[in-house]
């Protein structure tokens, strides 16, 4: 009894050991041997460790295996789990988006029910035009003309409530109240100058091959593609904007270095057509198989959107002074603003938005907006259906 005694004993501690070992030690290379490798790149390769890519460093990564390839498993290996975890995370990220939704729609609705004026019981009965005045402003309501909900702004005000409730901040990077300022957000101008000919809205996609569950591979017109098609035609017929959607193709085959490809013909249209005054990059997220992303507005099954946005800030680094992007903040503004309207007129229709440590070539123009469109589990219809309330939504921040 005592032998088993020992014996168990001495298993649980040596598991306890090997696993705290094993943590540490990842601790100390991701914390310091990392961190020390990072220096040495960047003191005679400049810029290898913050060269742009879609997940992390894709030049680092080619450095790293081309001269250490055992360190390059091992980080790659530290990738893959830090991707797994995400998944696994990913579910509970939607479910907690949505509770908060919820709990939001439920304070604004209270709200809006306590500042209701009593009714006058002497007030003379509404006459037909009235009548027809409310049956119109109902319609309005369904055409989305009509806020659902109104936000408190007083609420927004505190920084807490405001990132809790708008935003998802990923690990890699970090805010602060003084860029979230509510006040500041909602203060920056975005409404199109119209002072030009030419197009003002720029729809172009860094990830042309995503597609949707019933798309078929290759095919553009089953792609986010045809999506960003949809929206250039609702935003020009509909909205009387000026678009230019443009369907160059930059991950064919090397979607690690796509924003570094679309970089040069980003560049060109926009010097090609200074007119242009925003630019959205239209996506589809990626999701564990499970998830789906979607909801019902005005009676039609939709894929939800995610607004994201990079901060040319790390962590591990802080402020990215290779990868500066002078519109940060215009950036912000322009998907809060957004987002708000997504709020109000159409509830559960946007997720929170994403923040990042990257710059994602949204340092081409103040009015950047990159957009996820549903993900894999969505059909095209779906994905195709939400680009009316979101061309709405766009109109209504552009047009003031």
């Amino acid at each position: 009894m005592i032998l088993l005694f020992l014996l168990l004993n001495c298993t649980i501690i040596g598991y306890c050991g090997y696993h705290w070992g094993r943590d540490f030690w990842t601790l100390v290379k991701r914390n310091v041997v990392l961190k020390f490798y990072n220096g040495i790149l960047e003191t005679y390769i400049p810029g290898v460790v913050t060269a742009e890519s879609d997940d992390r460093p894709s030049m680092y990564q080619d450095v790293t295996a081309m001269l250490f390839p055992s360190f390059s498993y091992h980080e790659q290996m530290l990738w893959y789990d830090s991707q797994l975890e995400q998944q696994m995370d990913y579910e509970n990220l939607a479910a907690a988006e949505n509770e908060q939704m919820g709990r939001m729609l439920a304070e604004n609705a209270e709200e809006s029910k306590a500042d209701e004026p009593a009714e006058n019981a002497s007030e003379e009965p509404a006459s037909e035009t009235d009548a027809g005045e409310t049956a119109a402003a109902a319609a309005d309501e369904t055409a989305g003309d009509s806020k659902k909900v109104t936000i408190n702004r007083e609420k927004l005000k505190d920084f807490d409530y405001l990132r809790q409730n708008f935003y998802q901040v990923d690990s890699s990077t970090t805010i602060g109240s003084d860029q979230l300022n509510v006040d500041k957000l909602l203060g920056a101008d975005m409404t199109l100058s119209d002072n030009t000919d030419g197009p003002q809205i720029l729809i172009y996609h860094t990830h042309s091959q995503e597609g949707y569950s019933d798309s078929t591979e290759g095919d553009p017109n089953t792609s986010v593609v045809a999506v960003g098609e949809y929206l250039t035609r609702l935003l020009t017929e509909k909205y009387g904007l000026r678009v230019l959607h443009h369907t160059g193709e930059y991950d064919v085959g090397d979607r690690d270095h796509a924003y570094s490809n679309a970089a040069p013909a980003l560049e060109q249209v926009l010097a090609e057509n200074p007119s242009i005054e925003v630019v959205i990059d239209l996506h589809r997220d990626g999701v564990p198989e499970t998830t789906r992303l979607v909801t019902e507005q005005n009676g039609k099954q939709m894929a939800q959107i995610m607004f994201f946005n990079g901060l040319s800030r790390t962590s591990a680094r802080g402020d990215l002074t290779s990868l500066k992007n002078p519109y940060i903040d215009q950036n912000l503004a322009f998907s809060f603003q957004l987002q708000l309207a997504a709020r109000e007129y159409y509830p559960d229709f946007s997720r929170n938005i994403y923040l990042k440590g990257y710059r994602y070539n949204m340092h081409y123009c103040p009015k950047s907006l990159l957009v996820e469109v549903g993900a894999q589990t969505n059909t095209l219809e779906e994905a195709m259906n939400a680009m009316e309330p979101l061309a709405d939504i766009l109109a209504k921040v552009l047009k003031g």
